[in-house]
């Protein structure tokens, strides 16, 4: 059995690592209660720890839920994009948009990173099959580690999939401004495995404004994008082509 600071060598500094962790790696409930005891770790939450003199900022909380979970948990949506240096705005808030297909551990909320964690389930967004298919989650190295990044092209998907309760019409409108070099053959595989109508219906709503060269190589008609009208700003204007309600500024 290795001893306790030979698994705290297993956990880098800037990270952190659950109780059930520890356990699944051989250490003892009574080498984590001494190690506790002697400030070889420290305590961040209930449930959870570190090691003490490197604060954890919300990159490492970001490597360590890569480590944590079995599938995939990232930086998306409109973080993501900020991150990219594609939503300048976005940079001026304090919320760290994470996506994952299961829901958010109960401590999260209780870390002191600077940020807001903002979870999101990707359920109702994503195929999970198809997304993983996509090759759209990108490493980001760290030290002894790294955290997922989504792609421009699906981070603004999963943004649109946020208008206008979370992101206003007009910075989406804005935000695809900047879009001149996603790849179409990402957007594809992306498009196929959205399963949020109106973040696609929008999404090409947005692209015919600007024409950008990528344009032109994805075809709507390509992907479902459902039957009938929906609504996304109350008492727009409807969009004939692709049946949404937009403001009637954009409509024309």
């Amino acid at each position: 059995m290795l001893s306790i600071t030979e698994n705290i060598d297993l956990l880098p500094y800037g990270q952190l690592a659950t109780r059930q962790w520890l356990l699944a790696q051989g250490v003892k409930v009574y080498q984590i209660d001494n190690a506790l005891k002697t400030k070889k770790l420290e305590s961040l939450a209930r449930g959870v720890v570190a090691r003490p003199g490197v604060p954890v900022e919300w990159q490492g909380v970001m490597a360590s839920l890569y480590r944590l979970f079995e599938s995939p948990v990232y930086v998306g949506g409109a973080s993501a994009l900020a991150q990219h240096g594609l939503a300048h705005y976005i940079q001026l808030q304090r919320v760290l948009d994470i996506y994952a297909l299961q829901p958010a551990p109960s401590w999260l909320d209780k870390l002191s990173c600077g940020v807001d964690f903002q979870w999101h389930r990707t359920v109702q967004i994503w195929d999970t099959e198809k997304l993983l298919a996509a090759n759209s989650l990108k490493p980001v190295p760290l030290h002894q580690g790294s955290w997922l990044l989504a792609s421009p092209e699906q981070a603004y998907l999963e943004l649109l999939a946020k208008v206008p309760s979370v992101t206003s019409f007009e910075q989406a409108d804005n935000i695809m401004q900047s879009l001149v070099n996603l790849s179409p053959r990402r957007l594809d595989l992306l498009l196929h495995g959205c399963k949020h109508v109106l973040a696609k219906r929008l999404f090409f709503f947005f692209a015919d404004r600007y024409q950008h060269a990528w344009r032109n190589k994805i075809e709507p008609k390509n992907y479902d994008l459902g039957t009938g009208k929906r609504s996304v700003i109350k008492g727009g204007s409807l969009n004939k082509t692709y049946q949404i309600t937009v403001p009637e500024v954009f409509n024309g």
